[in-house]
């Protein structure tokens, strides 16, 4: 008779369940129980591969980018040929843990760390850098619904509102059911991003119709110029800025550009002008979504204006110096433009010799006629 032993199920270690419990969580969104989870099992064992793979996406899930990158290169280092047993990322179970960190530090896991990365930089106002990390994540994988998403929001954060609802349409039509996790909203954390999308392409296009048209090309022309700027394109910007006052000739955003502008040409009093009106402007309050100095972004528009302003101050101060070195001696001119010559001009008469006889009156005298002159 032949006998086959059957082995007994090989029970799991602490380590083993604690990952497995920390995949559940990921599994059901709870991203804090979960990293919970993997820090104890990191505590029992700080070199087991799983672990540190696990503490390396959460981290990464946190927006963590650095620390992620730390523990991926601490599991790369335990060289570990063993299988993935279970994963909330379902095309990683099975598979080698090399193999593994390798999906993980690729893409689309790179498209990942750039979204959390250009979000980061969105929490801080700084949208013209997060747009260019989104549009090279973009270049990758032009089908992600986080980078469209991603998108339509810094798009929406800079003004540039028909881009923002292109973007959350398109991230909306893939009906992606894909867990939101870093978002500038934590009510949407766990929900399906083409949802989000949605909801804000709905929230969008309320709100524009409650704007005038012209406003919204004039914020459109306004972005555009900036962006001139920045290739050094001035001519351009400068005509784009006009374009969006004609407009809407009370916008801040436009009054201070077209201020920065004049500044630039030479122009110090109509530079001036500008900043004045952008400060008192209705939307002088508004943050600064895209501009030339990183350092003015997520600024309010009047703070920019008020620098802008005490510069000219500045300026003007300087100029009329420079100016008034140039200009020389000041002359006496006559109405008609012509300069009197001091030296040739006719002189007073000597005073009349006091009358010999005290009972005499003298004669008034008469004052030689003279022509009105105004200094220049």
């Amino acid at each position: 008779m032949l006998k086959i032993t059957i082995p007994r199920y090989t029970e799991m270690t602490p380590v083993q369940r604690l990952n497995r419990d920390g995949v559940d969580a990921l599994l059901r969104h709870h991203y804090e129980s979960a990293q919970n989870y993997f820090y104890k099992a990191y505590l029992y064992d700080p070199g087991d591969p799983f672990t540190l793979t696990n503490l390396g996406y959460s981290a990464e899930l946190q927006g963590q980018v650095d620390k992620a990158e730390k523990f991926y290169k601490l599991a790369e280092e335990q060289a570990c040929t063993a299988t993935i047993d279970r994963s909330n990322v379902k095309e990683l179970d099975g598979r080698p843990m090399n193999d593994a960190l390798g999906t993980l530090k690729n893409s689309p896991m790179r498209v990942n760390r750039m979204n959390v990365l250009a979000m980061e930089l969105l929490s801080q106002d700084r949208g013209f850098e997060a747009e260019a990390i989104l549009k090279d994540a973009l270049a990758i994988e032009p089908q992600n619904p986080f980078t469209l998403n991603n998108l339509g929001v810094d798009e929406e954060s800079t003004g540039d509102l028909e881009s923002a609802l292109k973007y959350y349409d398109e991230a909306a039509s893939l009906r992606s059911n894909q867990p939101v996790v870093v978002t500038l909203d934590k009510a949407w954390r766990g929900k399906p991003v083409s949802q989000m999308a949605a909801a804000s392409a709905k929230s969008l296009r309320k709100r524009m119709k409650t704007m005038d048209l012209g406003q919204i090309r004039s914020a459109m022309l306004s972005i555009r110029g900036v962006q001139a700027l920045n290739q050094n394109d001035w001519a351009t910007a400068k005509k784009d800025f006009q374009e969006a006052y004609s407009l809407n000739p009370s916008s801040a955003f436009t009054l201070n550009n077209l201020g920065y502008v004049a500044e630039h040409d030479g122009d110090y009093e109509t530079a001036k002008a500008y900043y004045e009106r952008a400060k008192l402007a209705y939307d002088a309050g508004a943050k600064i979504g895209l501009a030339t100095k990183p350092s003015a972004e997520g600024l309010p528009l009047a703070t920019v204006a008020e620098e802008s302003h005490s510069d000219m101050d500045t300026n003007l101060d300087a100029y009329s110096q420079e100016q008034r070195g140039k200009q020389g001696a000041y002359h006496l001119r006559r109405r008609d433009g012509s300069i009197v010559n001091t030296d040739t001009a006719p002189k007073a008469a000597p005073a009349a010799a006091p009358p010999t006889q005290p009972d005499a009156q003298a004669p008034a005298a008469a004052n030689p006629s003279t022509t009105s002159t105004t200094p220049q």
